[in-house]
């Protein structure tokens, strides 16, 4: 049977594509700002349904002597208790920070770096006084990429604005802001690493042709931040929305009998309802407000203005990008080759000389080893897990599709085994799959954290099956907005009864076993008795996984389930609830890491990724094309080049 129980109430959940609720921008509604899944298209949403009809009622099938007995274990975790185990006040205070403190180089160090740059690879030359030009759009995947993928990758992007910050090549960056379809745990990271590049002292320009809240969210910490004369600026607020099939598939014939545990886990509603529920609309609510909020706060606090102001900004509908400008939203409004021209002057380049660039793609290519930002002797191991979780790679999907438990089980083993990583970050953007997968991985990542310091950090979204290998960390960090909690349990089946007759399909089923037909026979609703086993199955499921996060956040369990039943918290509400240890992003994680792990936090550690990029024969065939293309086009802007000085040569040599 398939378990696809430890789902968010937006993801793909018991082998389902449901419909997303989304919070975001109206005009953008296609990007959703924490999307768990892609919406489908209602045809083929049915089309699975009628094509998946089984699910599972096993999600937690752990016996109690499979839990560590180390009583010493429950002191490991952050969460503050109070009387009775009920959870204490969230105190921010208990861990370092992690802020990036820029230090400049003295002459020993400099000349170092410039003796490397001397002997480094042909593809990490960059012309002195370069801007560094990164283009920012769409999906941002939290793992590292290969040289031969498409898309961006949230950790290049940030090691690049580090080395940026550090390398005396480079002279500022010039950042491109497209319309993003990332969550806003990725957002905030991106923000976080502009300002720490701010304090290098090197500019950073940013460009908007096309903006949403996400978009002005980054742009706003740039120094600059331009926009053309017809750029799409569409600040009119955040919207959550939830579409429901329970009426299409009635008319279909097809009724979903779900059985949910957790009044707030809405996974299925999607499929049984015909509109939301009392408690889906409090928690997309305040999950709306909070999101809201925050873009509030911190666009106020960047702005200078009042938040009272900004939101009566944001209410007058303002799409004219002069009445933006007058605002003092946008520094000036200009086309990109105004941009350019303005920042080659402010390099002290004539007008007529091309500004020298180097684009996110070839200075990923630059090691950090080149810059003296590496070869420390303390190393601390990264360990991503993105997407959707399974227990075994299927015959069909690909090297970077989703947790695969089995893969990330060798790479504990072998940071485990291996004495030269003092601490471990376990890096994780993911909703949720698979609850055996789920627990499997629990177990190893506890086992881990018996021998080194363990801390998990939060991206967009680590709910459900996410947050359950999370809880299994000794300290848990999560952005303000990252999407976690979710400890619930949905599952059920589809009676297509009514469907087979419409259609002249019949089945019969022969079997032995009272409840042998409990998930294989779909031209039926349940019986009394199976309906009753499977709600049971469903209940002890459900208890198992509070139970278990009680225990490993050292939570009584009647406090755990004040917090449980199915709902998604943000980051911020999720840490003064007990779920979270601390608010920030991967750096603040290594911080807490090298605490735990006694080494002082003014030392500079090794950070050593596990999680390294492989890519598939279509990436790499695509990626061999764009670089043909790229060469081809950089050959004939060489003959262009080449041709015109001939052609204005004074010895008269005007063919080629």
């Amino acid at each position: 049977m398939m378990s696809m129980l430890l789902t968010t109430p937006r993801s793909a959940s018991i082998h389902l594509h449901n419909w997303c609720s989304i919070i975001s921008r109206p005009s953008f509604s296609i990007q959703p700002i924490s999307r768990f899944s892609p919406r489908p298209k209602p045809q083929s949403l049915l089309k699975n349904i009628l094509s998946s009809r089984r699910f599972s009622t096993r999600a937690f099938d752990v016996e109690k002597n499979e839990v560590l007995s180390d009583k010493d274990e429950k002191n490991e975790v952050g969460t503050e208790l109070g009387d009775n185990g009920s959870i204490g006040g969230y105190n921010d205070d208990k861990y370092p920070s992690g802020e990036f403190v820029f230090r400049e180089y003295d002459l020993w160090e400099s000349f170092t770096v410039k003796l490397k740059m001397l002997f480094a690879f042909p593809w990490e030359r960059v012309k002195k006084g370069s801007v560094l030009t990164v283009k920012i759009r769409g999906e941002i995947s939290d793992q590292l990429k290969s040289r031969f993928s498409s898309g961006l990758s949230l950790p290049q992007i940030c090691e690049n604005f580090i080395k940026a910050a550090y390398d005396p090549r480079i002279a500022g960056i010039y950042l491109h802001i497209e319309p993003l379809s990332c969550g806003w745990g990725k957002v905030e990271e991106i923000r976080r690493h502009i300002l720490d590049f701010k304090k290098s002292g090197k500019f950073i320009v940013g460009y908007v042709p096309a903006c949403g809240e996400k978009e002005y969210y980054i742009g706003c910490a740039c120094e600059e931040l331009y926009a053309p004369p017809s750029a799409y600026f569409q600040l009119y607020g955040l919207t959550v929305s939830a579409s429901f099939l329970g009426g299409v598939l009635e008319k279909v014939g097809v009724e979903p009998q779900i059985q949910r545990i957790g009044k707030y886990k809405s996974a299925g509603d999607q499929l049984a309802r015909k509109n939301i529920s009392d408690e889906n609309r409090e928690m997309l609510t305040a999950l709306l407000d909070n999101i809201y909020g925050n873009w509030l706060d911190k666009i106020s606090l960047a702005k200078g203005k009042k938040k009272e102001d900004i939101e009566n900004f944001v209410n007058e509908g303002v799409y004219e990008v002069e009445r933006l400008k007058e605002d003092c939203w946008i520094t000036d409004i200009k086309y990109d080759d105004e941009v350019i021209s303005l920042l080659k002057e402010r390099l002290g380049l004539p007008s007529i000389k091309t500004l020298p660039t180097v684009d996110y793609r070839k200075y990923s290519r630059v090691r950090k080893w080149t810059l003296g930002l590496t070869g420390y002797k303390d190393k601390i191991a990264i360990i991503r897990a993105s997407g959707s979780i399974s227990r075994t790679r299927g015959p069909l999907s690909v090297s970077s599709s989703g947790i695969i438990a089995e893969k990330f089980i060798e790479k504990i083993r072998s940071v485990r085994d291996s004495k030269i990583y003092k601490a471990v970050v376990i890096r994780i953007d993911s909703p949720g799959g698979d609850a055996l997968a789920s627990d499997l991985m629990w177990r190893e990542i506890k086992l881990l954290a018996a021998s080194k310091p363990v801390i998990a950090s939060m991206a967009d979204v680590a709910a459900s099956g996410g947050y359950y290998m999370a809880m299994a960390a000794q300290a848990i960090v999560a952005e303000n907005l990252t999407l976690t909690g979710s400890i619930g349990v949905v599952t059920g089946k589809f009676n297509l009864e009514k469907l087979y007759e419409k259609i002249g399909f019949n089945k019969e089923i022969i079997s032995r076993g009272r409840y042998a037909e409990l998930t294989a026979a779909e031209q039926r609703p349940f019986r009394a008795d199976e309906a009753e086993l499977f709600a049971k199955s469903a209940e002890n499921a459900y208890k198992k996984f509070r139970d278990k996060a009680a225990f490993s956040r050292s939570i009584a369990v009647d406090s755990m389930e004040e917090v449980a039943q199915g709902r998604v918290w943000t980051g911020s509400d999720a840490a003064s609830r007990g779920l979270v240890d601390a608010i920030g992003g991967i750096s603040r994680a290594v911080a807490i890491a090298k605490q735990k792990a006694n080494i002082p936090l003014d030392k500079q550690v090794t950070l050593v990724e596990m999680s390294r990029p492989s890519s598939s024969l279509p990436e790499v065939l695509s990626g061999l094309g764009n670089s043909i293309v790229k060469q081809t086009m950089q050959l004939k802007s060489c003959y262009k080049t080449w041709h015109l000085r001939l052609e204005s040569s004074p010895y008269g040599w005007n063919r080629f």
